[in-house]
């Protein structure tokens, strides 16, 4: 039989005349539009590998929920062993790789002389991070426990374990923050990033978020990264925390870092889509109502609608 398609060239890439476009990519690259970090070639870390050990430390926080559900008594300890070393192994190479990114621009001995170094202190990172775990698992307990405290529709923990998008969300901040605050930021931002396409809630990874933490239903929900939540709080989809405006030196360039995003006390409720916005305090027990615009602080025991929240000035405003 044959083929009703034509058959293809000897060399494919003469029909493309690609000569002259990889030389202006070769241009590109090394000339005109340098966007490497230090100006030098770097490992990248892996979304595939990151993914891969986020499963891994689920699994062993969590073995029978993550991990197999037909581990025992006998067999647990072991699985839980097997799973951490075979997954920090893994993150410690893609802590190395994310260091690589840290490193500043005119640290010249640090940048290209010193990986036996990079290395240690990559191995130091996920050491500490190792012995953070037993915290991180008694704070999603907690968060596992609020969403089945405060939602009439959960029927299981299981049920809240595997199918609400809030709880999946929250167990890679709860990893992802505490890789940025060991001093890997870079690969923190990657998890984050990872747990944004998974769910569609986009917490950066230098939030702080205390126990009993509840994001129902989620879509849609930003936490900026200067955000501060306390214990007990409850958030509904489409909710944002953001900053209400971003200072600039005098070129125009944005100033990194600075406590831009809001604090949110104990026991506070946030309802759906609302938005707030700076650096302001959320009181304790205050009740945010749906679609409020929000850019002042509120007291302890606030109950705010719409028409309390009309008042305020619609100003530039983004979750960054």
């Amino acid at each position: 039989m044959t083929s009703s398609y034509p058959l293809a060239p000897a060399d494919e890439s003469a029909q493309w005349n690609l000569e002259p476009v990889i030389q202006a990519l070769r241009v590109s690259r090394e000339e005109k539009h340098k966007i490497r970090h230090n100006g030098r070639v770097r490992e990248l870390p892996s979304r595939e590998a990151l993914t891969t050990i986020v499963n891994g430390l689920s699994a062993a926080l969590f073995p029978t929920h993550y991990g197999r559900p037909n581990l025992t008594d006998e067999s647990i300890d072991y699985f839980v062993g097997d799973t951490l070393n075979t997954t920090l192994n893994r993150l410690s190479e893609q802590v190395r790789r994310g260091l690589l990114f840290s490193v500043r621009a005119d640290d010249e001995s640090h940048a290209g002389n010193d990986d036996a170094a990079l290395a240690q202190q990559a191995r130091d990172i996920t050491r500490a991070f190792a012995a953070s775990l037993p915290g991180i698992r008694a704070l999603l307990v907690s968060d596992v426990q609020a969403a089945y405290a405060g939602d009439p529709a959960a029927t299981s923990v299981a049920e809240i374990m595997l199918c609400y998008p809030g709880t999946i969300a929250i167990l890679y901040h709860r990893l992802a923050h505490q890789l940025h605050v060991l001093g890997s930021p870079f690969l923190a931002r990657l998890i984050a990033d990872i747990a944004h396409t998974l769910t569609g809630i986009d917490i950066h990874p230098g939030a702080q978020i205390g126990a009993s933490f509840f994001i129902d239903h989620g879509t849609g929900v930003v936490i900026g990264e200067t955000a501060v939540i306390g214990r007990n709080v409850r958030i509904y989809q489409a909710v944002t925390l953001g900053a209400k405006r971003f200072a600039a030196d005098a070129d125009g360039h944005l100033q990194k870092g600075g406590a831009r995003h809001p604090i949110v006390e104990d026991d506070v409720v946030i309802y759906a889509g609302a938005t707030v916005l700076g650096r302001v305090t959320l009181g304790r027990g205050a009740s945010i109502g749906g679609n409020v615009w929000l850019t002042r602080s509120v007291p302890p025991g606030s109950r705010i609608a719409q028409a309390s929240a009309r008042d305020d000035r619609h100003e530039e405003a983004s979750g960054g």
